[in-house]
């Protein structure tokens, strides 16, 4: 029987949860890496034994972990036991895998940014944000980083090799932090042209390279943010999410600090679709399975009240591709929650009927089996919840 396994990154370890197709009696195993910040976990398309995970520490720094057995066990791929491990105190090291980044482009040293008040910054590997396994291959991965960098491996996390031309990119010195870091969290793949990838930047923007990440531009036409100095800058936006349907990669959405947004041409342009929202700011967006034009989004008060309007947790779904925007509150508290929702932490299976998943800040994870109709906890009480994703499993 076909089964679903909701992998949950927390601020103090990873969280499996399964089920079978009627997703009504959930097994919760974890925590894994208990007391690290476990910022990114994600499966496998092309294995569903296969799954990466971000460990990371201001401590310790940071480890990429690798489980070939749907998480019942892990490792960190290229890495004895004594690279991981102080001998005189037992303790992390933090040296895991490998992480090989380029250090110019064109001449050009990559070490520094500059940011709006023109104080220079150096580059620094902090964290990997988003991991985005291959569709096609299980030991080839992208990962997305804090500075701003993009990565990949080949060989199962053994060794990451940046893609140098998008630090490399012209704009790269402007780059701003936002409120987070100055970090890449999103990766999308087009499934349909392997040479096609998207990411996104926060506060950069978003960016599109045709040809396997060899050259990147920007893709921010339509955008508008009056808290930059241009408020429609070829880079400088504050994009918290993007998300596409595998059948329509030329239709994106996009949840920006402020806007809902829509380019129906890869990105090349944007139009907003927040419509009737009650706010148009928030983290999250995604796509139903089956549905390309149903959307969903978490609207939160405000950037400085990162909580529901109303305290009343809320998610919103166009039918429409945007726009028109229905609430969807069954199940859910509709007095005095406080949660949010961020960027990674909702994710859709691809059961038919499409079902939707969420955490929360709170340590809530929700599930609706029903595409939004109606919500369920799987779990409460987890840590901080920094990301969630779902395997289908046959």
């Amino acid at each position: 029987m076909t089964a679903v396994r909701v992998l949950v990154g927390t601020r103090k370890g990873a969280f499996i949860l399964t089920a079978d197709g009627e997703r009504k009696n959930w097994t919760v195993s974890g925590p894994f890496f208990a007391g690290w910040e476990v910022y990114h976990v994600k499966g496998s398309p092309a294995d569903p034994d296969r799954i990466y995970a971000s460990q990371t520490s201001s401590w310790f720094g940071q480890i990429i972990q690798r489980s070939n057995d749907g998480g019942r066990t892990w490792e960190t791929p290229g890495s004895s036991p004594e690279d991981l491990v102080d001998a005189a105190t037992g303790m992390p090291k933090g040296e895991s895998n490998k992480f090989v980044y380029d250090t110019s482009e064109n001449g050009r040293p990559l070490t520094t940014h500059q940011w709006y008040d023109g104080t220079q910054h150096p580059w620094e590997f902090k964290r990997v944000w988003h991991l985005e396994p291959s569709p096609d291959d299980p030991d080839v991965c992208y990962a997305g980083v804090e500075d701003a960098a993009l990565f990949r491996t080949t060989d199962g996390g053994r060794t990451w090799h940046e893609l140098p031309a998008l630090r490399g990119h012209e704009s790269g010195p402007s780059w701003q932090p936002g409120a987070g870091g100055m970090c890449l969290h999103t990766i999308l793949l087009d499934r349909s042209d392997p040479e096609r990838i998207f990411v996104a930047i926060s506060a950069a923007g978003a960016f599109r390279s045709e040809d396997g990440g060899k050259s990147w531009q920007p893709i921010n036409r339509g955008l508008k943010s009056q808290y930059i100095p241009d408020p429609e800058a070829e880079v400088g936006h504050c994009v918290h999410r993007i998300a596409m349907h595998p059948s329509r990669p030329n239709v994106l959405f996009m949840q920006k600090h402020w806007d809902v947004m829509r380019s129906d041409d890869g990105g090349s342009t944007w139009y907003e679709v927040s419509g009737n929202l009650p706010t148009d700011f928030g983290f999250p967006i995604e796509v139903h399975a089956h549905e390309p034009d149903t959307i969903y989004v978490v609207p939160i008060k405000n950037d400085s009240e990162h909580f529901p309007p109303e305290g009343k947790l809320r998610v919103y779904r166009s039918r429409t591709g945007g726009n028109e925007w229905e609430p969807l509150t069954k199940g859910l508290p509709q007095k005095d929650c406080y949660v949010n929702v961020l960027r990674d932490a909702m994710a859709v299976d691809s059961l038919d009927p499409c079902g939707v998943y969420f955490g929360t800040t709170g340590g809530q994870v929700y599930v609706s089996p029903d595409g939004g109709d109606s919500w369920a906890p799987i779990v409460r009480d987890l840590p901080a919840v920094l990301s969630v994703e779902v395997q289908t499993i046959p």
